[in-house]
């Protein structure tokens, strides 16, 4: 089969389209010939290996996987023996480690039938960023009606799920993005955006009772001004900060301080959940969110989707067709 490989961490100059075997299911798995895959900041971290704290699990000197993706949709090519949920033909999608490639394995409990209504490259934008934002609009972060949430990288791939969720609890949704997403962000259901080019978040006099913050550059000290003085602020991702931690350390700083405030500061590290997927299923079904897809390339224009998401500001997902 046909996959995107990788043999050393880096930029996206090193990943290369190959033939190589394909993988064989285990008995808790299946195996999905692959017809999308999503493109997140996810891809980037595995394939750059970075913060460096993430080569424990992934590879200390290189990938353990080689083939670069994480998510996906496609048909049920061949099931595990342990496997009784799934067949043969079956539409799926899910947490598909190594899906830049024609054919993936899958964990069956992280996979579930496709909506009928979604075409497979929106299924394929549909798993790390909208578990991500399920899980950061959850428990204690879960809006109220009337409340106000904002959403920082509100026109990217979580920040889209996240203000239609948020919408669809019943919160006054403000988004943050710039002035090119503005419009695209309303469109979700913002009732107010403000753009990060000309204004800052404490500009306005209104606090904010939840804060799901997908940008990672803000210090802690500010987004803590800009929430009410009992509001819950969400840190989803690690982006920026040193080479080893990167954004972590700031998600740490939030844990550590958050039990000596009455602020509940939580730092997001989201996980693939079966019962996530089915959530998510259900809510695209009866149409109350949608995936918004900015762009899709073929599976040797890889390298250029992972160049655009980390210089083009894309909005909504990026998706690799195979």
């Amino acid at each position: 089969m046909k996959a995107i490989v990788q043999d050393a961490y880096g930029s996206e100059d090193l990943l290369d389209l190959r033939d190589i075997d394909r993988p064989v299911p285990r008995a808790d798995e299946v195996l999905v010939e692959v017809r999308a895959a999503g493109v997140g900041p996810e891809v980037w971290h595995l394939m750059a290996g970075k913060p460096y704290v993430v080569r424990v699990a992934l590879g200390l000197r290189r990938p353990r996987n080689p083939v670069r993706g994480w998510d996906g949709a496609g048909r049920v090519e061949a099931v595990g023996a342990k496997v009784t949920d799934f067949k043969r033909g079956d539409e799926v999608f899910g947490n598909c480690e190594g899906s830049f490639a024609e054919y993936a394995r899958a964990k069956a409990d992280r996979i579930v039938l496709k909506p009928a209504n979604l075409t497979f490259e929106q299924a394929a934008a549909l798993p790390v960023s909208g578990m991500t934002a399920l899980q950061a609009l959850s428990g204690k972060s879960r809006p109220q009606p009337g409340q106000r949430v904002l959403v920082i990288g509100a026109s990217g791939g979580v920040g889209t799920y996240a203000v239609q969720l948020a919408t669809l609890y019943g919160a006054e949704v403000t988004g943050v993005c710039g002035p090119a997403g503005a419009d695209h962000v309303r469109s979700l259901g913002a009732t107010h955006v403000i753009d990060y080019t000309r204004e800052d978040i404490t500009d306005s006099p209104h606090r904010y009772d939840v804060i799901v913050d997908n940008a990672g550059l803000r210090p802690l000290p500010v987004l803590r001004r800009a929430l009410t003085p009992r509001g819950t602020l969400v840190i989803v991702g690690g982006e920026g900060g040193s080479g080893f931690l990167g954004g972590m350390s700031r998600g740490l700083r939030a844990v550590l301080l958050s039990p000596l405030i009455a602020q509940n500061l939580r730092n997001l590290v989201s996980h693939a959940r079966r019962e996530d997927l089915l959530t998510l299923q259900g809510l695209t079904e009866k149409g109350q969110i949608a995936p918004v897809i900015d762009r899709t390339y073929r599976l040797a224009e890889a390298p250029a989707a992972i160049h655009h998401l980390r210089q083009g500001h894309p909005r909504g997902k990026l998706v690799v067709t195979t």
